[in-house]
């Protein structure tokens, strides 16, 4: 079911409103950023979200084909959220499912996840292990 999630960071300084549906699935990827990070996330669909707090307050790290903008808090150093373009160039949005701050546990553990191998750019096959991420 659709339903607007707030997300922020840790400190609160960086806060966003995004509509999601996390029964449509969530990403866990093992990439070297997503590895490291032990990153959940989900797509946000064009138009979905709004940063509504702390534009000025985020920084920008990037890697690799630099293709997604890793945006994270100043302060706190908590990356909540990252810019990107879709396939078709549309810019999109996904966050980190871990800093919906209103997802009730019996929603995150309900949400299907879906695993990616983006370590070795083949995004069609789940990595052989999937334990760990």
């Amino acid at each position: 079911m659709m339903k607007t999630y707030q997300g922020s960071c840790h400190c609160g300084a960086v806060r966003y409103e995004a509509n999601l549906d996390l029964a449509e699935g969530t990403i866990k990827c093992n990439c070297s950023i997503c590895r490291k990070g032990r990153n959940w996330l989900v797509a946000v669909k064009p138009g979905a979200f709004s940063l509504l707090k702390g534009e000025s307050e985020l920084s920008e790290y990037q890697f690799g084909a630099k293709r997604i903008h890793h945006m994270f808090c100043k302060h706190c150093g908590v990356s909540s959220f990252s810019r990107a373009a879709g396939a078709d160039g549309t810019p999109m949005h996904v966050v980190k499912v871990s800093c919906l701050d209103n997802a009730d546990e019996q929603e995150l553990a309900n949400a299907p996840v879906m695993f990616i191998n983006g370590r070795d750019d083949d995004f069609k096959s789940p990595p052989r292990e999937t334990r760990f991420l």
